[in-house]
């Protein structure tokens, strides 16, 4: 809605103020805030080139150039001025206010903030001297957008850059869904002691911890399941859930559960089970639901 997109716009201007202008004097005709807002917005609705970017802005209504800050009656600046802004910025300054941006987007499920912590490889990024980059990145569940990224350092791996990015994220009241990889006790103690609560994937890379979940009496526990059906494809996804043993230890570890999907195609049928365990004190269709997200 108009109200949205104003509203919106207004929070991205707000936080582009905490960037530095690395222009001289002389060179700062249009705000700085209003040529970032405008590459930005441009970005977003398709401008793939700085050439793109002030083609975008000059087709604008007037009180879209004035929202993102801009003079009235003033000609839209051209491309040279985004190209030599943009070259000239702090790439990870600008990261982090756009960061900060994207969390006035965030929406809560079921009262709660939920973020995914993933790690994934640059597509098409690799060059002859240069490996592709391997970022993790802090992705909203309801809002889909990424809230914070860090590039993973040359002769290190992910576990401790999830750390990194997780120190730079306000985690307070959120819930962190993270891969097998990061159900690590000190990233553990990192979320719960910023507020949060995880949900890690329990795989054999933590073999006691594995053994001990999948020894626990899942037959006598009730679960809870959806069926999907599309084109052919069966999908049953069914969930139980306990309060954590205390012979399991895992820091903060309230919950632990069983998913299994069941899928059928063509009369072929595959079973997948894996393990969870949760700070969460959450019913057992919510907490399927995030796993699931």
């Amino acid at each position: 809605t108009p109200a949205r997109i104003t509203v919106t716009t207004q929070a991205l201007v707000v936080v582009l103020t905490r960037l530095v202008d690395p222009r001289g004097r002389r060179g700062r005709r249009y705000p700085l805030t209003a040529v970032v807002a405008a590459g930005i917005a441009a970005t977003l609705a398709g401008a793939r080139s700085f050439t793109a970017i002030a083609a975008w802005l000059a087709d604008q209504d007037p009180s879209v150039s004035a929202a993102l800050g801009f003079q009235e009656r003033r000609r839209a600046p051209n491309e040279s001025v985004f190209r030599r802004l943009f070259a000239r910025l702090d790439p990870e300054a600008l990261d982090a206010v756009i960061g900060a941006w994207m969390w006035t987007a965030t929406r809560h499920i079921a009262g709660r903030r939920v973020i995914a912590v993933d790690g994934k490889t640059v597509r098409g990024a690799r060059t002859s001297g240069a490996a592709a980059p391997h970022l993790v990145a802090a992705f909203d569940h309801a809002a889909g957008v990424v809230l914070g990224q860090v590039a993973v350092a040359a002769k290190t791996n992910e576990i401790p850059t999830v750390r990194t990015l997780l120190k730079i994220l306000d985690l307070a009241g959120a819930v962190l869904t993270i891969d097998a990889m990061h159900t690590q006790d000190d990233t553990a103690q990192l979320i719960r002691s910023a507020g949060g609560d995880y949900v890690f994937t329990v795989k054999r890379n933590r073999p006691s911890l594995h053994a001990a979940l999948k020894t626990l009496p899942w037959k006598d526990i009730p679960d809870h399941g959806s069926t999907e059906k599309n084109k052919g494809r069966r999908v049953r996804r069914t969930i139980k859930a306990i309060t954590v043993p205390a012979w399991v230890t895992f820091p903060g570890a309230a919950v632990v559960a069983q998913l299994r999907r069941t899928v059928t195609v063509k009369g072929k049928t595959t079973v997948e089970v894996v393990y969870v365990i949760t700070s969460a004190d959450v019913d057992p269709p919510t907490l399927a639901a995030w796993v699931q997200g």
